[in-house]
Parts: C-alpha cells; structure tokens; sequence
C-alpha cells in the first residue's frame, strides 16, 4: 500500500503523539492534527485534503455530531474512522449517520488498527462486533430507543443472507449455513442488494445493521430440507 496521509483529530495532545510514533513505520502518515472537530473543519476548510480521519468524539451530543457532518461535507473523499474509548451507540449512531467509514476501540493493537485501516482504505466498513451486536439486537438508535424496521419487502431467504454477511460469510460458506447452492445465493444476493438499493456486500451488511436486521451476530442456519 503507498503512504496515506492522515488527520488526527483528538482532544488527547499525548495521545496524537503517541499514534503519530506508532504508525511511523507503517504507510499512514499524520500530516495535520486537530483538538477537536469543529477545528478539524477550520483546518478543512484551508485546504487540507487528507486520505484518511482519524477522530476521536468528546461527548458525543447535537453539536459534535453536526460538526462531525460538516467535516464529511468538507472533505468527502477523506475515509473517516473514529477512535476512541466509549462503548455508547448514540455515538456510532452518530458517526454512521456522519458517513464514518469505521469505528475503532483504542485498545486495539498497533497491528489490528493498522489492518483495519487498511481495510477502510480498501473501501470496507469496520465497526466492532460487540457494537454491531448491540445494535442489532438491541434495536437501539442514538437515544437508546426502538429502530423501526424498514424491510423493503424481503423474503425470509434474503433476511438469512443478510445475517450471514454480517457474519462476514462467503457465498460458499451461505450455501452451506443455509443448505443451498451457491447459484441460488448470488441469485438471492442479486435481488437483494436491488432491493435495498446496495452496491456490494458490504453496504447490505451495513444496512442491515442499520435496520434490526438478525437477533444475534451468527450466521444463520436452515433447516435441512429448506429450499432455495
């Protein structure tokens, strides 16, 4: 991988220090640093135009969030994944809705952040699994109240794919969580990313973590003379 240029947005000076040593050696650069986000949008809006975000919020409320919206808007070809320590959804609710790319605990390892960096830059979403399971069985938005389910009309089928690519599940490994052939998953995979209007896998998967979608963070299995 060539070297990426990155934004350090944190409150912690000693923190950036530190991740900015770290990830020496690695291809992430810290070009420019911020002690927050509304002055990470200053710094934006006179020119910066990184590859990569990395912020951490201080409280998550109204106001971070929309600061967090306008450094999307100023830069929107920037990748953007937070770091931090909190557990809280309102937050990673937050931070979807800003458009971030990842959502990363800060006691990860030098080396899982620097491949879940990779990844983000590869065009992945990385968001922790402990966190998505919250979401998604807790059914929970930013205030910690029901999401409402927007299903878009699918089949029972299409929802058992979706929970196996949360899972992060090959077709293959589909196929045989749900007793199918790998045809009829790409024929079920195909209607479903036009239904909920998704590109790839990976935005299925989002969306359905954005939409209730699955009771646990498994894979789903059929029984054995379900039918495609």
């Amino acid at each position: 991988m060539e070297n990426v240029t990155a934004f350090l947005i944190d409150a912690n000076k000693l923190f950036r220090e530190g991740l900015k040593r770290l990830l020496d050696e690695s291809p992430f650069k810290i070009v420019a640093e911020a002690s927050n986000v509304r002055e990470g949008v200053t710094v934006a809006d006179q020119g910066l135009k990184p590859d990569l975000i990395l912020l951490d919020l201080v409280n998550g409320g109204e106001e971070e969030a929309e600061a967090m919206r306008r450094l999307r808007q100023a830069l929107p070809n920037s990748r953007m994944v937070v770091l931090t320590t909190d557990l809280c959804t309102r937050r990673l609710s937050n931070a979807l809705e800003a458009g971030a790319d990842g959502y990363l605990m800060k006691d990860l390892s030098s080396d899982a952040l620097t491949q879940s960096l990779r990844l983000v830059m590869m065009g992945e979403k990385v968001f922790p699994t402990h966190l998505a399971a919250l979401l998604i069985s807790g059914r929970v938005n930013g205030n910690g109240l029901e999401m409402p389910v927007s299903r878009k009309g699918l089949s029972q089928r299409e929802i058992q794919i979706l929970r196996c690519l949360l899972n992060g599940d090959s077709n293959k490994m589909i196929a045989n969580h749900l007793n199918i052939t790998e045809a009829t998953v790409k024929v079920h995979l195909k209607s479903l990313l036009r239904k909920i209007n998704a590109s790839n896998r990976t935005q299925a998967a989002i969306w359905a973590l954005n939409n209730g979608i699955g009771g646990e963070f498994t894979g789903a299995t059929a029984p054995a003379a379900a039918a495609g």
